[in-house]
């Protein structure tokens, strides 16, 4: 994720944003796309946005407004719910504490995350039912991919297709995940 001041300069990747509404990647010298900022997100390469005529920090609504664009390209993750919740707090005066809470959930999430790939890596290695907790795995790292950011192009790239895997198969876990989406989508609009 962009964090200006947290690292080296030499690390982050400046972008200049025009009046024109184009972006320019300083460092590679050419004109980007906010899918290209999304995935060097994805990847955890830290970059900073400015605006070219002013030189403010203009990350914060860069990156508001890839989530955006993903939101409107079906690819929902945030649910109305919160989305509501989280314009409430606007004015309120728990606003200031929000960004904190925000940032140490996703951290823990992607704490637990780690965890639980720890302890399902353990468990297949010697499992009868090896081939089935393969699966259940990449199933599992296919949905909260949306919820942490990478930190290397090791951990960007998608995790093999089980040994034996056909197209029936990831057809079979693409609905398996569809049907759990609505299944939490229809938990979270009850609230």
């Amino acid at each position: 994720m962009a964090k200006s001041g947290t690292s080296d300069s030499d690390d982050v990747i400046i972008i200049k944003k025009y009046a024109n509404r184009r972006l320019y990647n300083t460092r590679s010298s050419s004109y980007i796309t906010l899918d290209y900022l999304a995935k060097l997100t994805r990847e955890g390469k830290d970059f900073q946005v400015v605006d070219a005529k002013t030189g403010d920090d203009i990350t914060h609504n860069i990156l508001t407004q890839i989530i955006m664009e993903e939101e409107s390209s079906g690819q929902q993750m945030l649910p109305v719910g919160f989305l509501r919740e989280l314009i409430s707090m606007y004015g309120n005066s728990m606003q200031s504490m929000i960004p904190q809470y925000l940032e140490a959930s996703m951290e823990a999430f992607r704490k637990n995350q780690e965890k639980f790939h720890s302890a399902m890596e353990g468990s297949i290695k010697n499992s009868p039912f090896a081939q089935l907790a393969r699966q259940n795995l990449a199933m599992f790292e296919a949905a909260s991919s949306a919820f942490t950011p990478r930190k290397d192009k090791q951990a960007a790239t998608p995790a093999p297709a089980p040994a034996g895997s056909s197209e029936d198969e990831i057809a079979a876990l693409k609905a398996q995940l569809s049907a759990m989406q609505r299944k939490i989508d229809d938990l979270v609009d009850k609230k």
